[in-house]
């Protein structure tokens, strides 16, 4: 049996799924790889075009329908969360009516800043400026835009391009909830069936401790595909989205998801 399988060029991703898309970890199905941008790929999804992929958690609250939530792979932790970042301005009340650079409309980033400014600014507006992500740095860097939520590895290069970081959406988001931050996760369509998805679950996991215990193996496969080829910046991504949730998202893990559905003021904006 051959499915695709989605995931993006980001090292946490790539390390994850280094061991099954490397032969290493095998099983009796084989995988079609779509690598691509996180908003790429949840677009993907909605369409149905992927049968397993990862995605945006905020995309996965408008796909329980039709896609499986799957226990490893996920992005959840503590610390990891998305900056808004800028060049000059000092305070986010600076930004008022202003574009911002965002990596997706259905990012989880997205969702969060929504959901902070609804939560503490009643009369602030912005004009999102949808763009990948690894435009934004650039952009603001350069004055095309004001400020931007940066994520994925950009977390770890935003200051060598002189900018600073407004807020730290993780850490509002674990201080209002007491939760790690749920940023992204695998899911599988639902029409493969409980059998074949709990399968392509442990196949995941075992792809997930594979790529962990060998880092170093890995890494010419994920520079293949990082945006960022620093070895320092690749290690501590992989350090700091990697880690025991991503094994396995346990209770905590789905509580934190749950918890982004159900708050009101965050999935109604």
């Amino acid at each position: 049996m051959r499915l695709s399988l989605g995931f993006s060029s980001c090292p946490n991703d790539t390390l994850i799924f280094y061991g099954l898309m490397n032969g290493i970890i095998k099983g009796d199905i084989t995988f079609k790889e779509f690598i691509a941008d996180v908003q790429t790929l949840n677009e993907k999804a909605l369409a149905g075009e992927l049968d397993i992929t990862k995605v945006s958690v905020a995309a996965y609250l408008q796909l329980q329908d039709r896609y499986e939530l799957l226990n490893s792979g996920a992005a959840i932790g503590r610390g990891c969360g998305p900056l808004l970042v800028t060049k000059a301005l000092t305070s986010i009340t600076e930004l008022h009516g202003s574009e911002i650079a965002i990596p997706g409309r259905l990012t989880t980033a997205y969702l969060l800043f929504r959901a902070f400014i609804k939560k503490n600014f009643m009369d602030f507006s912005f004009v999102p400026r949808f763009m990948t992500f690894d435009r934004i740095i650039p952009a603001v860097s350069s004055g095309e835009v004001k400020a931007g939520i940066i994520i994925h590895e950009s977390r770890f290069t935003y200051e060598t391009a002189g900018l600073k970081a407004l807020i730290d959406l993780g850490e509002w988001w674990e201080s209002y909830t007491g939760l790690p931050i749920p940023l992204g996760c695998i899911i599988a369509k639902k029409s493969l069936g409980g059998a074949l998805i709990k399968k392509i679950d442990s196949l995941i996991h075992d792809s997930v401790v594979y790529g962990l215990n060998n880092i170093s193996q890995a890494l010419p496969y994920i520079k293949r595909y990082s945006r960022e080829l620093s070895e320092d910046v690749i290690i501590k991504h992989i350090r700091l989205y990697v880690n025991d949730l991503t094994i396995d998202m346990g209770p905590q893990g789905r509580e934190a998801i749950e918890t982004l559905r159900t708050k009101g003021h965050l999935v109604s904006l």
